[in-house]
């Protein structure tokens, strides 16, 4: 019987994903929270049923007590989050939420099923950064001096990835980390978010070539530092969201292209100077003439991958163990291997749902500066799902980063999680704005009426 149910688990776990997937994208047929309502109410069931299916598996699988409280606990934790933006923060964007909630879901249940230790370490630092996010949106509502400290960030920003230069534990080969009070952090998960408004602080009035050029030497000194770090896949990041934003600011073409140049350039450069990337390339383009070496971790990746399927081998079906640092670098090859390629590709679309809103709030909101923060944290947010999705499937060279918010990592999740709730404050704002305009438009025309029929 056990076994009937975990098989047809498979298929119903696959259908709750691509019936949330759909209805993350019906949302933009709707510009009006009020008449989305319905889409949010059906995604929350999808994510909970989700949740409960997955848990299931995990339950029968392992006959563990402490998997169904663990799963409660979840429970209460998502539904809390729903429910108090939904109360403290009425106008905020319920896609933004609702996704967030889900990605943590489909977190949990992979790093339950590959280390029930790390998935309740990770756990409790979402509960933590969850408390924390809730208050971003009203400190970004509220605090007009953000749009006046732009050399301060840039300050904090150089200064901290430069401590971790000096004094940061070395991590396979990189310096990312150091360790406060017994705590592990890493730093570069929140320079992400400084760095991006300290970009759009300088660059919102990007109106003389001496600007650019001071903006490009501040950001070329956060790179040339994770450079240095050996951090290359931040340092990539870093690189990317600030090229974005000037041409942004700029609407200038040839910066992207001056841009293409010099990371070129810096490739080649990077690729001599440094012998891990040297092997990364090598175990890119031919994994299985060094499987046994360099090549190991893209071969186990792809052998997950094909293993899987279209509807995955079940959770606790695969071997995704046989992945060195599956939890963190490769975390999606173990989705698709169990949960399979059908719910990858809805997992990616769910990503690709985010960004869309995170443009579509960017384009929308009035305040320049603002509207560069939001466009910095989405590119931010979708080049990093572009290179984990992309290093762990083979399509480009490993970077070695997390895939948002379910990758293990307390920095990296606490950062998504802040990054997130900017996003939600800025999205206050517009439609506060987008309020204010409306009532001034009627108050002008009510004068109108007014004066004509005196």
């Amino acid at each position: 019987m056990q076994h009937y149910v975990l098989e047809i688990s498979k298929y119903i776990i696959t259908l709750f994903m691509a019936l949330y997937t759909y209805e993350c994208f019906a949302v933009f047929r709707f510009d009006n929270e009020e008449r989305r309502r319905g889409i949010y109410i059906r995604q929350n069931i999808f994510m909970f049923c989700f949740h409960f299916m997955c848990y299931l598996d995990i339950c029968i699988k392992t006959n563990k007590i402490e998997y169904l409280f663990f799963f409660a606990f979840q429970q209460i934790a998502l539904f809390a989050t729903i429910t108090l933006y939904s109360m403290i923060y009425p106008r905020s964007n319920k896609l933004i939420v609702n996704n967030m909630c889900m990605l943590l879901s489909v977190g949990f249940v992979i790093l339950t099923r590959l280390s029930f230790e790390k998935s309740v370490k990770q756990f409790l630092i979402v509960v933590l950064s969850i408390v924390i996010a809730m208050i971003i949106p009203q400190i970004i509502r509220k605090l007009m001096i953000l749009k006046q400290i732009t050399w301060i960030y840039a300050g904090i920003g150089i200064v901290t990835l430069g401590i971790v230069l000096v004094m940061g534990a070395v991590t396979n080969g990189s310096k990312l980390s150091f360790s406060l009070w017994g705590v592990t952090f890493q730093p570069s998960e929140f320079i992400k978010i400084v760095y991006v408004f300290f970009v759009a602080g300088i660059l919102k009035e990007a109106e003389d070539f001496k600007t650019i050029v001071v903006s490009a030497i501040a950001a070329g000194i956060h790179v040339i530092i994770l450079v240095l770090s050996r951090d290359l896949g931040s340092a990539l990041i870093f690189f990317v969201t600030y090229v974005m934003m000037l041409y942004i600011a700029t609407k200038k073409p040839v910066y992207l292209l001056v841009a293409a140049g010099c990371a070129a350039i810096a490739s080649v450069v990077a690729y001599h100077m440094f012998s891990h990337i040297q092997v990364r390339v090598q175990a890119w383009k031919d994994p299985w003439s060094v499987i046994d070496d360099a090549g190991y971790q893209i071969a186990q990746s792809l052998f997950a991958i094909s293993s899987g399927g279209m509807f995955g081998l079940g959770i606790y079906g695969g071997t995704p163990r046989d992945i060195p640092y599956v939890e963190t670098d490769f975390v999606f090859s173990a989705i698709a291997e169990e949960l399979g390629l059908l719910f990858c590709i809805c997992l990616i679309m769910l990503y690709i749902s985010c960004f869309i809103m995170f443009m579509n709030i960017a384009m929308r909101v009035k305040d320049k500066f603002y509207q560069m923060v939001a466009f910095g944290l989405g590119v931010t947010y979708g080049f990093q799902i572009f290179l984990t999705v992309g290093g762990g499937t083979k399509f480009i060279p490993l970077t070695g980063v997390t895939l948002p918010l379910i990758s293990y990592g307390g920095s990296s999740v606490m950062a998504t999680l802040i990054m997130f709730a900017v996003i939600e404050g800025i999205y206050c704002i517009r439609q506060v704005g987008g309020k204010s305009v409306v009532r001034k438009k009627m108050g002008t025309q009510q004068e109108r009426k007014t004066e004509t029929q005196r």
